[in-house]
Formats: C-alpha cells, sequence, structure tokens
C-alpha cells in the first residue's frame, strides 16, 4: 500500500465520519427543532441557516466526494473493489437526496414555515442519515481492511 492510498483513506474515513456524526445530529435535533423557531422569525432563521451550513457540511461533503472518487479511480490491491465503488454510490446517493429532496425543502422553507414541508424535509433526510451511517461503516471497514492486509 502506498502513503497516498493510505493518506487518502484516513481523510476520506475522517470525513466521513464527520458527516455521519453531523447528519444524526441534524436529524435527532436540528431539523426537528425548526418547528419551535417561530413563523414570524422563520425565514430569516432559514436564510441564516442554510447559509451557515454550507459552510459547515461543504467542505467535508466535497472532500468526501473526492476521496471517495480517488479510491475507485486508484485502487488499492489490498481493498476489495466493490468497497469503494459502494463507497462512492452512497456517496452520489447523498448528492441526489441533497439536491433534490432537502435543497427544494429549504428553498419553500424560506418563503415561510410550513408544517407539510418541514415534515418532508426531516422524513427525506433520513434517506442521508441512512445512507452516510452506511458510509461511516464502510469507510470503517474499508481503513481496517487496508490495516489488517499490509501489517
Amino acid at each position: 500500500m502506498t502513503t497516498l492510498v493510505l493518506a487518502t483513506l484516513l481523510i476520506h474515513t475522517f470525513t466521513t465520519l464527520f458527516m455521519v456524526g453531523l447528519i444524526w445530529f441534524v436529524q435527532i435535533v436540528h431539523y426537528p427543532l425548526f418547528g419551535a423557531v417561530g413563523r414570524g422569525s422563520f425565514p430569516i432563521y432559514e436564510q441564516h441557516h442554510t447559509r451557515l451550513t454550507s459552510w459547515v457540511v461543504g467542505p467535508p461533503m466535497l472532500t468526501e466526494a473526492a476521496t471517495a472518487t480517488i479510491l475507485c479511480l486508484f485502487p488499492s490491491g489490498g481493498l476489495p473493489l466493490w468497497m469503494p465503488w459502494a463507497g462512492l454510490i452512497l456517496v452520489s446517493v447523498n448528492a441526489l437526496s441533497t439536491a433534490f429532496l432537502q435543497m427544494p425543502c429549504h428553498h419553500q422553507l424560506r418563503e415561510g414555515y410550513n408544517k407539510g414541508v418541514h415534515a418532508r424535509l426531516v422524513r427525506t433526510n433520513w434517506i442521508r442519515t441512512t445512507a452516510w451511517s452506511a458510509r461511516g461503516i464502510l469507510a470503517v471497514a474499508m481503513f481496517s481492511s487496508l490495516l489488517t492486509t499490509d501489517f
């Protein structure tokens, strides 16, 4: 195993596990509390939420996607080939869910709190929560697989 593969996998595992923790916080605490903000304050809250959240999730999501792609394009001999490809598919599930399910909900909520849209946001976010959880298990399994193969 090259140092580059190990470094890539380490960064990949770290960013994935960061996102696993964050998505569970969002799913269990943050999104459900949207209903407690208050209708009058909600549009400005949602605008600030979207802008500030982008700074927190953007870099790790991009890093995770880039490292997942690198692991597929430059496979390690010690890593079963299906693992990085399954990880990249799950990255795609998260990206597509974000773009086509959660972002439209956030755009609608910018206009004002809507109980139905809020419920759809929480419900559809389970897709990302599940996919990131699976990614976390997979990233740890890949890292463990490489360490046990080469040492």
